[in-house]
């Protein structure tokens, strides 16, 4: 892997919309986002297709080509997700991200770019939006900047914590009001441990469960199966899959030899409720639960000795830290602790 230097305060950062440019239908988190970015010492340089909602994907493929030409920018941050970024992909020309390697930062729809990446060899982060995690209301959750600030800036190992508080319930971001004041938070559940008690070193590859599936189905930017180690860590989006759906998709990988290649997987705590699919507390817990038990049994059937943990921050829920796409990260059962090294 080819690892990339970190910006340093004062350097340009690019914002790109590579999935689509939400940032047009709503300015004002992605305003704030802008400014906490500010916050952190970095320049957001924008570009055509940034705040285009209905931009071509060649219009977005030549905003990834100028972000990565432009020597003065030195790490680029997704505006949000999206749901079309595999068709994307085939604009871009590899040699563009290969000679100057920057940081990328985002997640949901992105695993389409990370995955990309990763199979030129350039490691990048899975977290991170402008949108959501930089353009929170009230504050940038502590959890999130912490992690955030970390993997920007820094290139030493980071020790991840259950979140003392979490939500996975949207706020409305026509209402101003959800701007200027923070979510309220459900209490901390931990993290859940299953399997062996040898500890895991590993890199890391995965993200969101949906689009991996995507990317299988493609094949495109996929490793053969033989070039896959590791830890495997995986979350699911706001379309909130069945329990059905997640063993499917991880039969698949198993099938295809893919579930086998891991000695751990890190499993993000699942969004359960949507603004058009409002469920209760009860309903949210029994949700994750089975899809919990579904990872399982995947395992149980293709990977029967590989380390199970559920319930990680690193998904669609508040708060979200970031995990080195292609880095590495220890893992130790019997003392219940996660580090990664960005």
């Amino acid at each position: 892997m080819l690892f990339a230097a970190k910006p340093i305060p004062d350097d340009k950062v690019a914002v790109v919309s590579p999935s689509g440019g939400l940032p047009e239908v709503f300015p004002a988190p992605y305003e704030l986002g802008l400014q906490r970015l500010r916050a952190f010492g970095l320049e957001p340089v924008e570009y055509p297709a940034t705040r285009k909602l209905r931009s071509t994907l060649e219009e977005r493929a030549a905003d990834l080509h100028a972000a990565w030409s432009d020597p003065q920018v030195r790490a680029v941050i997704a505006s949000i997700g999206g749901d079309d970024q595999i068709a994307l992909l085939k604009y871009l020309d590899p040699a563009v991200f290969r000679a100057d390697p920057k940081p990328f930062f985002g997640y949901s729809d992105n695993t389409n770019m990370l995955n990309f990446l990763y199979s030129q060899g350039l490691p990048a982060f899975h977290g991170g939006s402008v949108m959501v995690q930089f353009g929170r209301g009230g504050a940038m959750h502590p959890d999130s900047e912490r992690s955030l600030r970390a993997a920007l800036f820094t290139s030493g190992d980071f020790e991840l914590a259950p979140a003392t508080g979490w939500t996975d319930r949207d706020r409305d971001w026509a209402n101003p009001v959800h701007l200027e004041t923070e979510p309220d938070l459900f209490p901390g559940e931990g993290w859940s441990w299953h399997g062996p008690s040898t500890p895991v070193s590993g890199p890391l590859w995965g993200g969101c469960l949906e689009i991996l599936d995507w990317q299988l189905a493609v094949g495109r930017w996929m490793l053969p199966v033989e070039e896959y180690s590791g830890v495997l860590f995986c979350e699911t989006s706001e379309e909130l899959p069945s329990d059905t759906q997640v063993y499917r998709i991880l039969r698949n990988f198993g099938e295809r030899g893919l579930l086998a290649r891991f000695d751990a997987v890190l499993w993000g705590r699942p969004k359960t409720w949507e603004l058009d699919h409002q469920t209760t507390p009860d309903e949210g817990a029994a949700y994750r639960a089975s899809q919990y038990a579904a990872v399982a049994r995947a395992l149980a059937e293709y990977n029967p000795s590989a380390l199970l943990v559920t319930g990680l921050d690193i998904g669609h829920t508040d708060p979200q830290v970031v995990l080195p796409y292609g880095g590495n990260v220890s893992i130790d059962p019997a003392a219940e602790r996660i580090t990664v090294t960005y």
